[in-house]
């Protein structure tokens, strides 16, 4: 119809228009959301407990550190001269270790030397040294300490212990992980939900769409469901309210063209009549009056062919005319059809694999080969070869024409009752002839598209019929 050109121009303009759909619209912002929700709870959760943990480990390490250097300071106060075998009753980690500090350059260690004075924190012995208790984290091979030193003043000493912090890495590890373990699951469980919400709100849209997809291909009674949700209901109502305007729009249409046509057809007919007896005595008449009647001739012609078009579409559009398909060998009939519509001197090629007779409607067959090939003749140059192929499911028919070609968005306009192309011959053909060939086509499940001519150099269209068969000939 003529509607659906309109209708496939606005749907290319509106997907140009976005880049994503509202499907994965929907789906990234599910996506966002749970990721994002997910990676502020992961973080604020990551951060407390890294806090809560080194925290509470430093907490313990510092009661323990000065729980021992009180512990020294006792020991030297009674038994000064063991002091280095008083270093071993020192309970430290396995991973750490104690140092004693009893002068400037005596330092006294636990069994096994894991660590000496020199690898601790240079900051952390000065402060000491200065009279204050310090704690400080540092690096060594690899892994993270952290050492505990305070002043035994009793004694004129200074003691530090080291803890290795290797455990509580391995747990802020594992809860790090588990956070970011999180944050693929939220992810991804707010992605499925964004599936299974767009699934369901989409579906009524699916509908929508599918029905207004059937109206444009001239299903004018469809309808779409009632809704059980207040809200798409009153969708449902108004796009039902829409659809039933524009049939009655198109059936008013249609049936102003057919009765205009119909009327038209009595005066037509007895303007043919009263021309054909003038025409008998055409030799009476003066060169002047000749080229009158002559004039007069071709538009009544014109008109009655344009009226019997409209007719013929008219019927189309409205559903009246039936399939009738019937078994024939196709090349024979395009054969037969271009000798009788004088198209007889335009090759006709056969590219099938196999010949064999398929059911098809042959007077509609008839009238898009007409209707083509009278095109082809009006607007380009003529025909110059009908190619034929037939495969088992479907017929495809070529015909290519000598024409100066036509621009890309006129190719969908001329399906259209009364377009031209910017081309086309004045004056000549009723506008009708590719609308009738389309509907014809859709009739049989088919359609035809228009292409550049396929040899790369050569002008001229290529008009393409695509049929589609019947499984079984009879």
């Amino acid at each position: 119809m003529a509607i659906r050109p309109r209708t496939e121009k606005w749907l290319t303009r509106r997907s140009r228009g976005h880049s994503l759909g509202l499907r994965a619209r929907t789906l990234v912002s599910f996506g966002l959301i749970a990721f994002t929700t997910s990676l502020l709870a992961g973080v604020a959760t990551y951060s407390y407990t890294r806090s809560y943990l080194l925290e509470q480990r430093e907490n313990a390490m510092t009661t323990q550190a000065f729980s021992n250097a009180r512990l020294m300071g006792t020991y030297i106060e009674t038994q000064k001269d063991a002091v280095g075998s008083l270093v071993s009753y020192i309970r430290t980690e396995a991973d750490g270790f104690a140092v004693l500090q009893v002068a400037p350059n005596e330092y006294f260690s636990v069994d096994p030397l894991a660590f000496t004075q020199i690898d601790l924190p240079k900051d952390l012995v000065a402060k000491v040294q200065s009279g204050k208790a310090a704690v400080q984290k540092f690096s060594f091979n690899g892994h993270l300490y952290e050492a505990v030193g305070t002043p035994v003043s009793a004694v004129g000493a200074n003691y530090f212990e080291v803890f290795s912090l290797r455990e509580t890495e391995r747990i802020i590890g594992f809860i790090l992980s588990a956070v970011i373990a999180g944050l693929v699951v939220a992810t991804s469980t707010g992605l499925l939900l964004g599936w299974f919400a767009s699934k369901r709100l989409l579906r009524p849209v699916g509908r929508v769409a599918n029905t207004a997809a059937q109206i444009a291909d001239g299903k004018l009674d469809a309808r779409l469901l009632p809704e059980s949700d207040p809200d798409l209901d009153q969708l449902v109502t108004s796009f039902n309210a829409m659809a039933d305007a524009v049939q009655e729009r198109i059936e008013r249409e249609i049936r102003f063209a057919s009765d205009v046509s119909h009327e038209l057809r009595s005066p037509i007919t007895a303007l043919t009549a009263a021309i054909e007896v003038l025409a008998a005595k055409r030799h009476e008449l003066s060169e002047r009056n000749q080229q009158a009647f002559d004039i007069v001739d071709t538009q009544v012609r014109r008109f009655d062919r344009m009226v019997i078009d409209l007719l013929e579409l008219s019927r189309l559009e409205s559903g009246a005319s039936q399939l009738r398909v019937e078994s024939v060998d196709i090349q024979d009939l395009i054969s037969r059809i271009a000798q009788r519509f004088q198209f007889g001197s335009i090759p006709i090629i056969n590219t099938s694999m196999e010949h064999s007779e398929i059911l098809v409607d042959r007077l509609r067959i008839e009238r898009i080969l007409v209707n083509l090939l009278g095109n082809a003749a009006e607007h380009a140059g003529g025909a110059r070869a009908i190619i034929i192929h037939q495969e088992e499911s479907l017929l495809t028919i070529h015909v290519d024409d000598n024409g100066p070609g036509l621009p890309d968005d006129e190719r969908l306009k001329v399906f259209s009752r009364f377009a031209r192309g910017r081309n086309a011959a004045r004056g000549t053909g009723s506008g009708l002839g590719l609308a009738i060939a389309m509907e014809h086509a859709k009739v049989m499940n088919g359609n035809i598209m228009i292409a550049d001519h396929p040899v790369s150099g050569e002008q001229g269209l290529r008009f393409t019929v695509t049929i589609s068969l019947a499984k079984d000939a009879v």
